[in-house]
């Protein structure tokens, strides 16, 4: 079934929805600037305001620890891409977040880059003993720069790392003044240009380094609001169909990359990048309905055993709340 995505257009797209009279009278998303979505056309577009009834307030957010930060104080009801290691980390000290939906995956935009003039490759990686790293603590860029390291056999108690937010470490890297930078989006794009990556997306995922961002909520808003949950989760996914189709990219991309702050050509380069799963996908064996939850429990043992989650659950799958997507599958 194909759908428009114009304001006018899309509701057929979200049949099924509930009753826009929600109790609920305003909604505040998190999300992130420079990280090209399908969701940000809907966003842009008014769509979310429209087929939810309410209205729906977008914070930008610089960081996933920011996000669970905002929802802890009751200010974000719902966050897009909240990355793994910050989710983990929420969770682990008592934060109440349910995983709905995974934003995107993403293996080709989220590394490290090593500074050109230094030559080093996959091959010479024990060369950066010593050398000075930006890395956004705390994120998923985190547990990839760990576990690229630990791959390839590099002591990072050797170096010398810094915690610098990736906008920062791209222009850092630009500079000179550090030997390698990590991070994703607009500016892992930016640090390329000075550098390059130890291994590619696929190697990546070769040795089992994923690279998704899940979308969450507040436990108290999953079970006062599942309606209004379902309903987002159900724009959110026709967004995402809209754009898989490749019929709308003239459409959308634009618009989509103004709202996320980058020009044209880097946001098409960065979204290229991502994979948007349907509903029936994410709700498969390979995705929430059981490799995610394995896969939260190995990250979650990993950044434990380096000191970064100072305790961990028995289990990050009994988070997870396929209840939304099911419902928007069954539609």
């Amino acid at each position: 079934m194909r759908f428009s995505l114009g304001r006018t257009a899309f509701t057929c797209a979200v049949a099924g929805m509930g009753s826009p009279l929600f109790a609920q009278e305003t909604l505040t998303v998190g999300y992130f600037q420079e990280w090209p979505m399908p969701f940000q056309f809907a966003k842009a577009q008014g769509i979310y305001d429209e087929q939810l009834g309410t209205r729906v307030n977008w914070v930008a957010f610089d960081s996933g620890t920011a996000m669970s930060a905002a929802m802890a104080a009751g200010n974000v009801q719902i966050a897009v891409s909240q990355g793994v290691l910050p989710f983990i980390a929420a969770t682990s000290a008592g934060q109440d977040l349910k995983i709905v939906d995974v934003a995107a995956s993403y293996a080709d935009n989220e590394n490290c880059v090593v500074a050109a003039g230094l030559e080093i490759d996959k091959d010479s990686a024990a060369e950066l003993e010593g050398k000075r790293v930006v890395v956004p603590m705390g994120t998923g860029a985190q547990y990839t720069f760990l576990q690229l390291m630990k791959h390839l056999e590099v002591d990072t108690t050797t170096m010398s790392i810094v915690d610098m937010a990736p906008a920062e470490g791209a222009a850092a890297l630009s500079q000179g003044s550090v030997d390698m930078a990590c991070g994703w989006g607009g500016a892992l794009a930016r640090m390329q240009e000075f550098g390059n990556v130890l291994l590619t997306g696929p190697e990546k995922e070769d040795i089992g380094i994923l690279s998704f961002d899940l979308i969450t909520t507040t436990g108290d808003f999953a079970a006062e609001q599942p309606d209004l949950l379902a309903d987002f989760v159900a724009v959110t996914a026709q967004a995402n169909a809209n754009w898989n189709t490749g019929e709308r990219r003239d459409e959308m991309l634009p618009i989509i990359a103004q709202d996320a702050g980058m020009d044209e050509s880097t946001a098409a380069d960065t979204i290229d990048d991502f994979v948007f799963l349907s509903p029936a996908d994410l709700l498969s064996e390979n995705w929430l309905g059981g490799r995610v939850g394995s896969y939260l429990d190995g990250a979650a043992g990993f950044f434990h055993e380096y000191g970064s989650v100072p305790s961990i659950l028995p289990s990050y799958g009994d988070l997870i709340d396929t209840a939304p997507l099911a419902n928007v599958a069954s539609r």
